[in-house]
C-alpha cells in the first residue's frame, strides 16, 4: 500500500506483505546519514518531529543504544492519548537500529523493528524500516491506527528539522 495524505512533502512507501505479517516503510531524506540517524537517537530532536502534527510527545526514557529502552506518551491538547515503549536490541551507529515497538493500548501487537540508514550519493539518506508482528490481526490493527498520517506528517517535520540542522552546521 502506498500512502497519500495530500502533503507536498514526499510520502513514505508503506507496504504490507500479503503473505507475511510485516510492514515495510521506505523514505528518502535530503540530509547526510549521520544527521538522520542523530535525529532518531537524540531525544531533544526526536521530540521535534515524531508523530502526527496534532500530537505532542512526552518522553519518559529515550536510551537508544544496544540494551537500551524507550518509553513515551502521545499527548493531544494536554490529554494523554497513547503510550509507547520498547527494548533496543542492537544499535550500529549511523547504520542500523533493531528494537521492539509496543503500544500499551494494543498490548498483544508488539513488533520487532529494524531501521537501516542507507547513505546515498549527494549527501542524501534512505531510511528502510521493517516491522514484523505476530499475526495478521496485529498488523491490521497497526495499519488501522492512523500510522500512515503519523509517518508522513512526522517525516515532513523531520525534513524541516534536518534542513534547519544542515543550515546550522554549514
Amino acid at each position: 500500500m502506498n500512502t497519500s495524505t495530500g502533503n507536498t512533502a514526499p510520502e513514505a512507501l508503506i507496504e504490507a506483505d500479503p503473505d507475511v505479517p510485516t510492514v515495510r516503510i521506505v523514505r528518502e531524506f535530503d540530509a547526510p546519514r549521520e544527521l538522520v540517524y542523530r535525529a532518531h537517537v537524540e531525544p531533544e530532536l526526536v521530540r521535534q518531529w515524531m508523530g502526527p502534527d496534532s500530537i505532542g510527545m512526552e518522553i519518559d526514557v529515550w536510551d537508544i543504544r544496544t540494551g537500551g529502552e524507550y518509553r513515551y506518551t502521545a499527548v493531544r491538547d494536554g490529554v494523554e492519548i497513547a503510550h509507547f515503549y520498547g527494548a533496543v536490541h542492537r544499535v550500529n551507529e549511523n547504520e542500523k537500529i533493531v528494537q521492539t515497538f509496543g503500544f500499551e493500548e494494543m498490548p498483544d501487537a508488539v513488533s520487532l523493528e529494524t531501521m537501516v540508514f542507507v547513505e546515498l550519493p549527494g549527501g542524501r539518506t534512505r531510511l528502510e524500516g521493517l516491522s514484523v508482528v505476530y499475526d495478521f490481526e496485529s498488523r491490521a490493527g497497526m495499519l488501522a491506527s492512523g500510522m500512515e498520517v503519523g509517518i508522513n506528517e512526522g517525516y515532513a517535520a523531520l525534513d524541516r528539522l534536518l534542513a534547519s540542522l544542515t543550515g546550522a552546521e554549514a
